[in-house]
């Protein structure tokens, strides 16, 4: 138990409340109490089920998977040993659904024409001001971008999605993937260059300040 108090105490005191508080929630789940680890499923199980799905690119898996990651995350916590736990979590998230898909032995890919379930660009806030016209038009082009967003190899999906949807820097990418800093880079750029592609083969749904000119 002194170690787990010691590995706890890592954390800098220049910390957010937000994060001492989280701090706080994991030396309590650390020490065995279950209430204080399932505070932090309730706090990232979003998340999670968001990355996972965009990975297996179905709703069933990645809430198995997501289960299972987190019955893992569980039995594993004495491995943790300080940082940002939701990294560490997402970490566990990725490699279990990266086992889904080596017993696949294929990538998601060819189930582009699912509907997803998760659809983290399309669900926007209604702005009452926005025209039935330009609501459409908005939704129709955010369902382009999640299906261009599915059409990429998985590494790359998973690097684009954790970078542009969920805002994380390289440094915390490499860290919850395990790839080197210059390959989470190389799959980001990759990414992009390849979803601006499947966009531009319907340019007429895109906005008029990203439709390639006309010569």
């Amino acid at each position: 138990m002194h170690e787990v108090r010691q590995v706890a105490n890592l954390a800098p005191s220049t910390q957010t409340p937000a994060a001492l508080e989280e701090n706080q929630t994991v030396e309590r789940a650390l020490y065995g109490d279950l209430s204080a680890f399932n505070q932090l499923v309730v706090t990232y199980q979003r998340l999670a089920f968001s990355v996972a799905y965009r990975m297996l690119q179905d709703e069933d898996a990645a809430a198995d998977a997501i289960q299972d990651s987190f019955i893992k995350a569980y039995r594993a916590l004495h491995t943790f040993r300080g940082g940002v736990f939701k990294s560490w979590l997402l970490r566990i998230v990725v490699n279990t659904c990266y086992d889904v898909l080596r017993t696949r032995q294929r990538y998601p890919a060819d189930s582009i024409d699912e509907e997803p379930g998760e659809d983290e660009y399309a669900r926007q806030l209604v702005d009452d001001t926005e025209s039935p016209h330009d609501y459409a038009e908005r939704m129709e082009v955010s369902e382009l971008i999640e299906h261009g967003i599915r059409s990429l190899p998985a590494d790359q999906r998973l690097a684009l999605v954790l970078c542009d949807v969920h805002g994380y820097a390289y440094e915390e990418i490499a860290e919850i993937t395990g790839a080197a800093m210059g390959t989470v880079k190389s799959r980001i750029s990759r990414a992009r260059a390849r979803l601006r592609d499947f966009l531009l083969q319907k340019p007429e749904l895109l906005p008029a300040g990203l439709r390639p000119k006309r010569e």
